[in-house]
């Protein structure tokens, strides 16, 4: 890619993982949005991301003395962010609210803006509170700092833009305010939607169709949302209720999906949607750097003992979890690694579904589980597969751990650390999946549903497993049980007699894993296929 008279991108997230101790992220789709403003910094790649500085950030769930999360905040304070010395003002509720814009480059990252209404002049100042917050209106208001605001920012700072990138649809007010400019300045609605449409390119990522955020248009229209549009213009973009997700897709010259699999999936989702921006494929990526293991990079370019290598950073997650847990697992037998937000897709506690298969090699530790992850605050369903989990843990104290408070720390750890990576949602429920991308470049072998990113990657029995072949079905019930027995089958008729009686192979896969993943799926390809893709214009 020639670096050289690249359009420059002004690249919209609500979230940002660039690092644990700055809580600017909730999940999957924040670290995806730090790596991504990392790959840029490193290719020098002209991408302008613009957020949120949220003042407690995403929830601190701890676990109670009965086994049950629990939701805690804290004011964050960051030295290292810069006062631009710019401010913008957004309409909420009829009120006029200020945003400060922050600056950041500390992470390795390209300079991130980031808005805050958390200043004396504002009556609203807890917009920018807590991530995800709690009521409908505190989410639009939110989306209106992130987009309105955030065009404004890029207008204060003088900053060029050529094309704006929606990173999903909590995004999609900035294309409002885009229209409105164009209207402004003598154009009807038509015409300023069009040359908007031309501007933006949207990455969606939610696969399931209740999870894509929507608002009715009353409430939209009482916060200051229409920005000047009328609720008819309103409808015709995003529909009553209001979604933002198909927003996004009618106010883009094209989307992506987050994998070869997710495309064909949202294509299906969306087929129904007029007026909709093609959606193509170009699949998430990692910042290897960020996650990749120095060592186990060392040990696979000189050639060297991968298998030492790994030891030593799986003795170092050992420690890490009896310091957080108080239990100390056996360093010889196999550790698998699971941690992903607590959602039912997901499917966390699969591996229990039988116990008159599984216990027994849970009782003598041949076969040892480390989970983490968090539901989402209002996410009683999530809470209670976290409880499921701790009591698990409960049950099997010797081979069975759940980290509280999943952050990258512990996704670093255990991408690095375990011997085995599992994932098993349902199918085709996961959009990509980066934490097995993680776990691959670090020589963790990957056993999972054929879902996400896997299919692109899997070469089964060479640098991973499979579970099953792929097989789908609307029936909940039937997909659990076919998949449950697919777990075992490979788990323990494939995974454990390679790690117990094969290390030959074994290293050998966790060679041919590095070797497999370590380009493909890294930050510069993903920036490649997003410029030449959808950032410059065919």
């Amino acid at each position: 890619m020639n670096e050289k008279n690249l359009p420059s991108v002004a690249y919209f997230s609500m979230e940002y993982g660039l690092h644990s101790d700055f809580k600017m992220y909730a999940g999957g789709l924040g670290i995806l949005a730090g790596d991504y403003i990392k790959g840029a910094r490193d290719i020098n790649a002209p991408i302008i991301p613009i957020g949120l500085k949220w003042k407690q950030g995403y929830t601190d769930q701890r676990i109670d003395a009965n086994g049950n999360p629990y939701d805690s905040y804290h004011n964050y304070v960051y030295d290292f962010l810069e006062d631009t010395g710019v401010q913008v003002t957004v309409k909420i509720r009829g009120l006029d609210v200020i945003c400060k814009v922050w600056k950041t480059e500390h992470f390795g990252n390209n300079p991130l803006y980031l808005l805050d209404t958390d200043i004396p002049e504002n009556a609203d100042a807890w917009i920018t509170g807590q991530l995800y917050g709690w009521f409908g209106e505190e989410r639009i208001a939110q989306e209106i700092v992130l987009g309105i605001g955030g065009v404004k920012a890029l207008r204060a700072l003088e900053i060029p833009v050529d094309v704006y990138h929606f990173n999903e649809g909590h995004a999609a007010l900035a294309a409002i305010e885009l229209i409105r400019e164009k209207m402004a300045g003598g154009s009807t609605f038509e015409e300023a939607w069009k040359a908007t449409r031309q501007e933006i390119v949207f990455t969606t990522h939610t696969p399931i169709k209740e999870g894509n955020e929507s608002h009715p248009l009353s409430r939209l229209e009482y916060m200051g949302a229409f920005n000047g549009l009328t609720r008819s213009q309103m409808e015709r973009i995003g529909g009553e209720p209001f979604n933002m997700t198909v927003a996004g897709l009618r106010l883009s010259r094209i989307s992506n999906g987050v994998a070869k699999l997710h495309a064909v999936t949202a294509n299906k989702m969306w087929k129904e949607v007029p007026g909709r921006s093609p959606i193509i494929a170009i699949t998430n990526a990692i910042h290897t750097p960020t996650w990749v293991d120095e060592r186990i990079t060392r040990a696979y370019e000189e050639n060297g003992d991968l298998w030492a290598a790994h030891a030593e950073i799986k003795s170092e997650l050992i420690g890490f979890i009896q310091e957080r847990s108080g239990i100390r697992l056996n360093e010889d037998n196999l550790l698998i690694g699971f941690s992903r937000r607590a959602a039912p897709y997901k499917r966390s506690d699969l591996i229990f579904s039988r116990p008159d298969i599984i216990e027994p090699y849970l009782e003598s530790g041949k076969v040892q589980i480390v989970f983490s992850g968090k539901a989402h605050p209002l996410d009683d369903n999530g809470k209670r597969i976290v409880s499921n989990l701790v009591s698990m843990m409960n049950k099997y104290p010797k081979s069975v751990v759940f980290l509280e408070n999943y952050d990258m720390t512990i996704g670093a750890m255990l991408t690095r650390g375990s011997d085995v990576w599992l994932n098993n949602p349902r199918r085709p429920l996961e959009a990509s999946g980066t934490s097995g991308m993680k776990a691959a470049m670090n020589g963790v072998l990957n056993c999972s549903i054929l879902d996400g990113w896997w299919p692109e990657a899997c070469i089964d029995g060479e640098n991973g497993w499979q579970i099953g072949g792929g097989f789908e079905t609307a029936d909940f019930e039937l997909l659990d049980r076919h998949d449950s027995q697919a777990l075992y089958d490979t788990l323990l008729g494939r995974v454990l007699p390679t790690y117990y009686d094969d290390r030959e192979k074994w290293t050998h896969m966790m060679r041919r894993s590095i070797e497999t993943t370590r380009t493909e799926f890294a930050t510069r390809r993903m920036l490649e296929e997003y410029y030449s893709k959808m950032y410059i214009p065919s």
